[in-house]
């Protein structure tokens, strides 16, 4: 059985909540000024019956908490201090082991602000780290749209891990006292953990590399946080399946969580490295969690060389993921309008993120042919797949054609194609139609009998209701070009929804 136990400070405000294993967790207060003294017999009897009364509401009301959500959690007139248990990570022992001729600790000892272990491993652990920022405070917000966004079922399958990374152990007591006051019921669920890293392990921070001529505090500052998401890293290692990272000031999209599951299952077979739900920096990377030992002793060794986002790249390309695999639209949003390294203004935005992730198209598994000449490595498969990129196509004519063709047949509900870019705006298709096609060829490239379901207006394609016009499955979905142009054609993205066979 886990406890969570709740502090306030002297005056009765709100210090932490702590956790442990099976009751593990420890206080002293004889020596606060106003403490009340009692006989030794006194005080044990008056433990024991607390102990007791607090053990029989969790184990009636354990039950209750994972069936409905809990009422908001007061805190008055609880004991004052603010308790902090120091907590020895099986996933930080394991990453940081056999490093002897590196700077950095072999053990981390954390020190869990609140919440507790879960009993088992979840699906997914979402990791962020947060500092003090000169301007602005969105870390309640980011957790907010993290729960808000995810329903009852996909909560108990996940974990919010937050790393309260300041050098100010009274700025992380404070933020660790205002989350656990918004958010206490999460704590109690186990939906939620704060860690904090000392500062004691930490590798060297000054007089470091001054790598592409960045000035010092910058190189200060960004060598820090790849440390600090090191040790978020290593702590997580063992919490759960996947391990999402992002940061603390970004907005998700309605069940993030079952868009990321039905991603990964996509990819089921392959020997990917991270899959990315965002085009931004190192917002919405998807690492499997045993991977994450590796990536926290990478970030460890070169961590004053270049920032995180760069080298979480290069972890991917070590990994033998040459291509990015980035899913759209965007599961996630940045947020923040100042940066947390001085306080910069920031209104930086992923283009192509959508607030509700059930609306992610299915994309059946298909072959993809074109009539066309394809442009150096602009295959038709970039437009079609996950992995980024897009099909560049020379000189399309009348007649041209750009065929999906399915493994197997698919009910076709609704379809979306964007063509053009932002860099060649031109290269759009100016005059075509989109086709659902029936029986295959024998070569397997085309159908041999096709319908027209519409036609493109400025290079864009959009019908809901497919399965109205032609009922029942298809096997091809066809672009055709009605009337040459003279600019290549650029096909960006084509995204299909598909309803299963009743």
């Amino acid at each position: 059985m886990q406890w969570v136990c709740l502090a306030a400070d002297r005056h009765g405000s709100p210090g932490g909540v702590a956790a442990g294993r099976g009751g593990a967790g420890t206080q002293a207060s004889a020596g606060w000024p106003g403490a009340m003294r009692c006989s030794p017999k006194r005080c044990l009897t008056a433990a024991l019956t607390a102990f007791v009364v607090l053990l029989l509401f969790l184990l009636l009301h354990r039950g209750s908490w994972q069936e409905q959500e809990p009422l908001e959690v007061e805190f008055r007139d609880l004991p004052s201090g603010t308790i902090l248990q120091m907590l020895k990570s099986e996933g930080a022992l394991n990453i940081l082991q056999d490093l002897d001729n590196l700077s950095v600790p072999h053990n981390v000892s954390y020190h869990l602000l609140a919440g507790s272990l879960p009993p088992r491993k979840k699906f997914l652990a979402v990791g962020l780290a947060s500092v003090r920022r000169p301007r602005g405070y969105y870390l309640p917000a980011t957790l907010t749209s993290l729960f808000k966004q995810s329903t009852k079922e996909e909560l108990q399958e996940m974990v919010v891990v937050v790393h309260l990374a300041d050098t100010d152990p009274g700025w992380n007591a404070q933020v660790a006292a205002d989350i656990t006051r918004k958010f206490a019921h999460r704590i109690l669920l186990g939906q939620l953990l704060l860690i904090h890293a000392p500062q004691e392990f930490y590798p060297t921070l000054e007089g470091l590399k001054r790598n592409y001529n960045d000035p010092e505090e910058r190189v200060k500052f960004r060598s820090k946080q790849n440390v600090d998401y090191a040790f978020l890293l290593a702590f997580a290692a063992n919490l759960s399946s996947y391990y999402l990272m992002i940061e603390d000031d970004v907005w998700s999209a309605k069940s993030f969580f079952t868009a990321i599951r039905k991603a990964v299952a996509s990819q089921e077979g392959t020997t990917w490295a991270t899959l990315e739900f965002s085009k931004l920096g190192y917002i919405g990377k998807l690492y499997r969690s045993s991977d994450l030992p590796r990536l926290a002793r990478f970030l460890l060794l070169f961590y004053q060389e270049m920032p995180c986002d760069w080298l979480l790249v290069y972890f991917r390309l070590l990994l033998t993921q040459k291509d990015v695999i980035r899913f759209r639209p965007s599961l996630f949003q940045h947020m923040g309008l100042y940066s947390s390294f001085q306080g910069n203004l920031n209104r930086l935005e992923d283009d192509e993120f959508e607030a509700d992730a059930m609306d992610l198209p299915d994309n059946p598994p298909a072959a993809l042919f074109t009539s066309m000449t394809v442009f150096e490595n602009y295959e038709p498969l970039k437009a079609y797949s996950a992995s980024g990129g897009y099909f560049w196509g020379k000189n399309p004519g009348d007649g041209s054609t750009f065929c999906i063709v399915f493994q197997q047949p698919a009910r076709i509900t609704r379809v979306r194609v964007r063509t053009g870019s932002d860099e060649r705006q031109g290269d759009f298709l100016r005059a075509g139609v989109l086709e659902l096609g029936r029986r295959r060829r024998a070569d397997g490239r085309d159908c041999s009998a096709y319908i027209t379901v519409g036609t493109f207006e400025k290079g864009l394609f959009e019908r809901r209701g497919l399965e109205k016009g032609a009922p029942g499955p298809v096997d091809c979905v066809r672009i055709r070009v009605t009337k040459g142009q003279s600019e290549w054609l650029i096909i960006q993205s084509i995204d299909i929804w598909t309803a299963a066979d009743s």
